[in-house]
C-alpha cells in the first residue's frame, strides 16, 4: 500500500553539554535531510536510514564513528546494525575497531553475509572482503573524546555523577511502497571495558523493523535497554495496533519503570507516523515527511512530554 515517505532520527538519548547543543540540532536535520532526499528520488527505506545515520557518523558531534567515545584502554570500538522490515533481514557488527562508517558495513553483511552479527576480527575480515579498509585512529580521535576519557578515567569508582553519557544515533523510514527500515550506531560508552556490546547491534533491543508494525532505534544506557527488549516490544506495541506515539512513550516509561535506566526511543509506524520519547534531558532529533513533493523538516534538542512529534510537523508544513 502506497505511503507517504517518512522519516525520522535521532542523535542519543543523554545530558548534551550546552556548548553543543545547536550543532547537535543542526546536525540532526542535514542527517533527515539526507534520508528524506534518498526518499524523494523513490530510494527504500533501507537506503534512506544508511544515508541518514552515515551522516551523523560523519559529524564529530555525535558518538559514532568520527565522534566515538574511548574505551578504558583507549581505543574505538564501533557497534552498529541494521534492519529490514520487509523481509526481516538483519546485519549488525559489534566492537569493531577503527571503522568509519559501520553502519555500511552492517549493510553489507545484512545484503551479502552468511550471518546476522559479526564482532572484533571476524567483522573485519568480513569487511575487507567486501572492500572496506580500517580508518586511522587519528582520524576518529576528538578533543572531546579525550577528555571525556580522561574525566572518565579520574573520577572515583563509587560516583554516579562519573557515569558515562549515553549516547548512539540512528534513524527508522517508510518509502513509497509501505516498506520500513531502521539502523542505529554508537561508540558505546566512554571507559567501558574491551569487548563490551550494548544494544545497538542486537536485533530487539536497540533496532528493530517489521512492516507489520514499524521501526525502531533506541538509544541510552545498553544494558538497561537490553534487558526489557526495548526495540521489539516498541514494535509489537504497533503491530497491537498502538500508534507510534503511544509506542514510543509506553517503551520508555517501561525503561524507566523496570530498569531505572535513562534512554529514548524514535518509531514509525506502518502507517507512515513518526514518533520520538525519551526520559533523558535531551535527545536531539530530526524528522521530515515528503507529502505531494514537498518535504517538511522539524528538530529540535528535546521534545516535552506532552510533544507529539506529528503534530510538530503538522504544524510546520502549514507555516
Amino acid at each position: 500500500m502506497a505511503r507517504e515517505p517518512a522519516l525520522v532520527v535521532h542523535g542519543g538519548a543523554a545530558p548534551w553539554e550546552p556548548a553543543y547543543h545547536e550543532r547537535a540540532v543542526a546536525g540532526c536535520r542535514a542527517a533527515a535531510e539526507a534520508g528524506a532526499t534518498v526518499l524523494a528520488g523513490g530510494g527504500s527505506a533501507v537506503d534512506a536510514v544508511v544515508a541518514a545515520v552515515r551522516a551523523l557518523e560523519d559529524n564529530p558531534v555525535f558518538n559514532a564513528g568520527v565522534g566515538a567515545v574511548l574505551g578504558a584502554a583507549g581505543g574505538f570500538e564501533l557497534d552498529a546494525s541494521i534492519m529490514d522490515g520487509k523481509a526481516l533481514r538483519f546485519g549488525g557488527v559489534a566492537a569493531m575497531p577503527d571503522v568509519r562508517n559501520p553502519v555500511e558495513v552492517a549493510r553489507a553483511l545484512m545484503d551479502h553475509g552468511p550471518h546476522a552479527l559479526l564482532c572484533g576480527p571476524g567483522a573485519w575480515d568480513f569487511a575487507r572482503a567486501h572492500g572496506f579498509t580500517p580508518a586511522d585512529p587519528a582520524e576518529l580521535r576528538t578533543e572531546r573524546a579525550e577528555r571525556r576519557l580522561a574525566e572518565f578515567l579520574a573520577a572515583r569508582v563509587d560516583d554516579p555523577d562519573a557515569r558515562p553519557d549515553p549516547g548512539t544515533v540512528g534513524a527508522c523510514a517508510i518509502d513509497a511502497d509501505g516498506h520500513v527500515a531502521a539502523a542505529t550506531s554508537t561508540g558505546g560508552m566512554t571507559g567501558k571495558a574491551p569487548g563490551r556490546v550494548g544494544d545497538t547491534p542486537l536485533p530487539g533491543c536497540g533496532t528493530y523493523a517489521d512492516d507489520r508494525g514499524g521501526a525502531v532505534s533506541a538509544t541510552g544506557e545498553g544494558e538497561a535497554i537490553m534487558r526489557v527488549g526495548m526495540g521489539k516490544a516498541a514494535v509489537m506495541r504497533m503491530r497491537l495496533r498502538h500508534s507510534a506515539n503511544d509506542a514510543a512513550r509506553l517503551s520508555v516509561a517501561e525503561l524507566g519503570a523496570d530498569t531505572g535506566g535513562i534512554g529514548g526511543i524514535i518509531c514509525c509506524d506502518r502507517r507512515g507516523r513518526l514518533a520520538a520519547a525519551h526520559n533523558s534531558p535531551h535527545m536531539p532529533f530530526g524528522a521530515g515527511v515528503i507529502r505531494s513533493g514537498r518535504t517538511t523538516f522539524v528538530s529540535g534538542l528535546a521534545l516535552a512530554p506532552d510533544e507529539n512529534l506529528m503534530d510538530l510537523l503538522e504544524r510546520a508544513r502549514g507555516a
